[in-house]
């Protein structure tokens, strides 16, 4: 094989996006799908390639040093994108312990075994990469200033781009001060740093993208969109945080995988790109897209489900904006978002509706179940 990449969290929602771009693109590449199977990780996600002959399945911890220097040696790596990671908030704020070792002590493991590995070779670090994605949440909370007059993009009927900038002038840039306000940004921010010391410290060649919402098939359930879909499906209430006032930026699942691919392989060692999709979004106009859409592919009357949305509690620490801005990575390396987000929710929604047995595999926890069973006897 021309390479042998190594893909963290590749079982999981972004990753296995990443996985099948990567099997399927470049055939002289060996792709070793490296995933605990917790909660998030689904093989299902991956039925399509996984009996593809460059594709390989490892399910391993990375936080287990000595488990990373074996995959990593036996394989033979010279590249690693790193996805893995806890990644709810809600469940940080639960639990923070388990993101602390996942997300810190896990990249840690992944960085030394790599460095070990790659320095134990005659040509060191030539041709290496080690590419960590993370969050446009490590940079905190911008404010939101949207002028008066600003209808939302549901009601305007607008396209996303237009809507961008529309609620305030302040973006996220490369050079934005870290500011993280969950133990999930905390501990993504903690890695975030651990890779750049590796670079700095040991030379390691290593890359770190923060990149805004992702939304797209094969999310986990527990996410806005999905569970919302699911739950306008079995009419089931909405749980909407605050007002439902917090704004984000949202990017479809495949154009970020474009962005992985197009970074790893042309992107500078020890630079930072931002990845985002110019389209923000009030989280109650979101809902409602996602309520209409569900509605007209389901049949139902315009407006059938808006009586689900159910006000509760915001979410300790939730940040009211964020807005990445990409310029830098469409500047250097030419990448651009393809699709408008309504292009985007339509084929999300459809997809959603068309495998129901994949979320109710998910929704009842057959899936883990099968998991530990097939993997207790190995």
């Amino acid at each position: 094989m021309k390479r042998n990449i190594l893909i963290t969290g590749g079982a999981g929602f972004i990753g296995s996006h990443v996985v099948r771009l990567f099997v399927n693109k470049y055939p002289d590449y060996h792709i070793v799908n490296l995933d605990k199977l917790t909660y998030a990780g689904n093989l299902a996600n991956l039925k399509d390639i996984e009996d593809k002959p460059n594709y390989t399945f490892v399910r391993a911890d990375i936080a287990d040093l000595e488990e990373m220097r074996r995959v990593i040696s036996e394989y033979k790596i010279d590249g690693i994108i790193h996805l893995a990671a806890e990644s709810h908030v809600d469940r940080s704020i639960k639990d923070p312990f388990t993101f602390a070792r996942t997300n810190v002590m896990g990249t840690l493991a992944l960085l030394q075994a790599a460095k070990e590995y790659w320095e134990s070779l005659p040509e060191k670090y030539e041709g290496k990469r080690f590419y960590h994605i993370s969050t446009d949440e490590v940079y905190g909370a911008l404010e939101l200033t949207a002028p008066e007059g600003i209808e939302s993009p549901f009601t305007t009927a607008a396209s996303s781009a237009e809507h961008h900038h529309a609620y305030g002038e302040e973006f996220f840039l490369e050079t934005t001060k870290y500011n993280p306000h969950s133990p999930y940004s905390a501990s993504k921010a903690s890695s975030d740093h651990f890779v750049r010391s590796y670079h700095d410290t040991y030379g390691m060649p290593t890359i770190v993208t923060n990149c805004s919402n992702n939304y797209g098939p094969y999310q986990f359930p527990e996410k806005l969109i999905p569970l919302f879909i699911n739950n306008i499906r079995h009419r089931k209430p909405l749980p909407v945080y605050g007002k439902g006032e917090n704004v984000r930026d949202w990017l479809f699942v495949e154009d970020h995988a474009r962005a992985i691919d197009l970074i790893f392989h042309e992107g500078k060692n020890a630079e930072t790109y931002n990845i985002g999709g110019f389209n923000e979004w009030k989280n109650i106009d979101i809902i409602k897209v996602v309520i209409k859409t569900v509605d007209r592919l389901l049949g139902n009357p315009e407006g059938h489900s808006l009586d689900l949305i159910t006000y509760v509690t915001d979410r300790a620490g939730h940040d009211l904006r964020y807005a990445i801005d990409s310029r830098k990575l469409q500047r250097e390396l030419g990448w651009e978002p393809s699709l408008q987000f309504e292009e985007g929710i339509e084929r999300t929604v459809r997809w959603y509706l068309d495998n129901q047995e994949w979320m109710d595999n998910i929704t009842s926890g057959e899936y883990e179940k099968y998991y530990d069973d097939m993997y207790s006897n190995r």
